[in-house]
């Protein structure tokens, strides 16, 4: 009896392995919709964001060369890096910010305010220049620590804060400046040092200056720094979701805070190196330092949003605004409109910043 109760069982067993031995084994696959040749484009660009800031640079450069006759010469060339130097120095402080989903409006005070403390410690007060220059690089550390402090402990967004942070960092340089500038000669008689990033060398019938070089090499460390280290992952990772990169162990607040005291140091480096560009100290210079910077890296392809962009973006973005201002000057268009060349640049930009967002990962 067990053995007929058993036999249907096996019978119905063997059935089953026979169904299940005969079906597909087939993995489902769906079907990838068919890319327009634009949808090609816009997923290249957003892989690449520097490639839209390069090839604005490049068809910039060939048509400027072709309407002025005098602007592939080396002066003008070697003059365009020069003009972009400080400029450059701060996007960079202003990368690091915009990567992590925030923004900076004080880099331009913090740059002035460190310029004003180096030269009224080297030239008013007559302490070496070796002392007053690392008193005022910690100057810029301590205003950056101070924005990224408000923007991680209290939580306030980045644009209020730095806002309310330019007025005061530029109420301290009036104060301590009384308003007056530093004059080139008393610098050179009294602190040479701040002026070092003001010497020039030739080559190739091009003439570079120091500061022009420690742009560069600049560039050079933070992409480096933003590529093939853990604090610059965490950066990326803090901008793409804050959430996200908190869950995943990464101290966020540590980060921010370290983000914007190097940003601050940057700025007051990008200080020193323009009283060597410029040859004197003022509390009125650079007033538009802040809006350049952001141009700079908007026209380079970071993205606002954060999470998204290169550090060589912003250095492509600052020699477009150079190339485009001196192109523009040379073509004898005024002012007013290369004014409005650049405004139209950064409006474009932010749409293109929109659209290569709208590609699904």
């Amino acid at each position: 009896m067990a053995e007929a109760t058993g036999t249907p069982e096996k019978r119905d067993m063997q059935d089953f392995e026979k169904v299940l031995g005969e079906s597909s084994t087939e993995v489902a696959q769906f079907d990838e919709p068919k890319r327009s040749l634009l949808q090609h484009l816009q997923h290249f660009l957003h892989s690449h964001p520097t490639a839209v800031p390069v090839i604005v640079l490049v068809v910039s450069v060939l048509a400027f060369g072709a309407i002025a006759s005098n602007f592939f010469t080396p002066f003008n060339m070697t003059l365009i890096v020069q003009q972009v130097t400080i400029i450059g120095i701060l996007g960079i402080a202003q990368t690091l910010i915009i990567l992590t989903a925030g923004i900076d409006l004080s880099v331009a005070a913090i740059m002035v305010l460190s310029t004003v403390v180096m030269g009224a410690l080297g030239v008013n007060l007559g302490i070496p220049s070796i002392i007053a220059v690392p008193i005022g690089l910690v100057c810029g550390i301590i205003c950056g620590a101070v924005n990224g402090g408000l923007v991680t402990i209290f939580r306030l967004p980045p644009f209020i804060v730095t806002l309310g942070t330019w007025k005061i960092f530029f109420a301290l340089v009036l104060w301590l400046s009384a308003g007056q500038s530093i004059r080139s000669q008393d610098i050179d008689a009294e602190a040479p040092l701040l002026k070092i990033f003001g010497g020039s060398f030739q080559f190739m019938g091009a003439q570079f200056t120091t500061g022009s070089v420690m742009m560069l090499i600049l560039f050079v460390v933070f992409w480096y720094v933003l590529n093939w280290t853990s604090w610059g992952r965490h950066v990326y990772a803090i901008g793409d979701d804050r959430e996200a990169a908190a869950l995943s162990g990464i101290n966020t607040n540590r980060v921010l805070l370290s983000v914007y005291a190097v940003a601050g140091g940057l700025c007051a480096f990008a200080g020193w190196v323009s009283i060597g560009r410029v040859g004197s100290v003022s509390p009125q210079s650079f007033f538009e330092g802040n809006l350049d910077a952001i141009t700079a890296v908007v026209i380079g392809g970071t993205s606002l949003f954060g999470g998204r962009g290169s550090i060589i973006g912003t250095l492509v973005g600052a020699l477009i605004v150079g190339v485009f201002r001196s192109g523009l000057n040379l073509s004898g268009v005024d002012v007013l409109w290369q004014q409005f060349a650049v405004g139209a640049l950064i409006i474009i930009a932010v749409a293109i910043d929109q659209w290569l967002r709208k590609v699904s990962a």
